[in-house]
């Protein structure tokens, strides 16, 4: 007569590997909301994208957009500065509408003052000054939105972040700059 037997589970040797199991486990659950934190936005200079989420924060339509509800961003490189800023400027465009907007981190430590402006070529400019905290988390600040004057092309934006409003400059940033200097 045949027995079903079962091996041991908690003989020698599985201790160490349910350990290991559980802490690949932990690390997988800590490191995955970083990873998806940090890994930005998707696509270079005028990638086409929808807003994640309307202004009222609810999530956008999982529906096929219509022409007036694409998103065209012309964006710069990111930038980096060693005093431990990370920042993309770039001219955002839908529908009639043109905006700015800046993607950065601030690993400084300390709050800083950062000024985003979008500026058209017919002189034109409309200015906003960003609240960025000491948390080390990314963040987004935009221009009000405007009624576009020509194409998306005559606009340009360029976010500055500095210590104070009469500190140093640490870090400026622009939607045409094609090379890791700034603009």
């Amino acid at each position: 007569m045949l027995r079903n037997h079962r091996p041991r589970v908690d003989g020698p040797g599985a201790g160490p590997l349910r350990t290991s199991a559980l802490a690949a486990l932990v690390a997988a659950a800590l490191l995955l909301p970083l990873t998806v934190a940090s890994a930005g936005q998707v696509g270079g200079a005028d990638a086409k994208a929808r807003t994640p989420a309307r202004a009222g924060g609810s999530p956008a339509s999982s529906a096929s957009p219509s022409p007036d509800r694409v998103t065209s961003a012309r964006c710069g490189p990111e930038i980096a500065s060693p005093d431990g800023l990370e920042a993309q400027t770039c001219v955002l465009t839908r529908g009639g509408d043109t905006w700015a907007r800046v993607y950065y981190r601030n690993t400084t430590g300390d709050a800083v003052d950062a000024v985003l402006s979008l500026l058209g070529s017919d002189g034109r400019a409309v200015r906003t000054t960003c609240a960025t905290g000491a948390d080390d988390a990314p963040a987004t600040c935009e221009t009000p939105r405007e009624r576009a004057r020509g194409g998306a092309a005559a606009y340009t934006a360029v976010s500055e972040f500095a210590r104070g409003t009469e500190g140093p400059l640490l870090l400026r940033a622009g939607s045409n700059s094609v090379d890791g200097s700034g603009s």
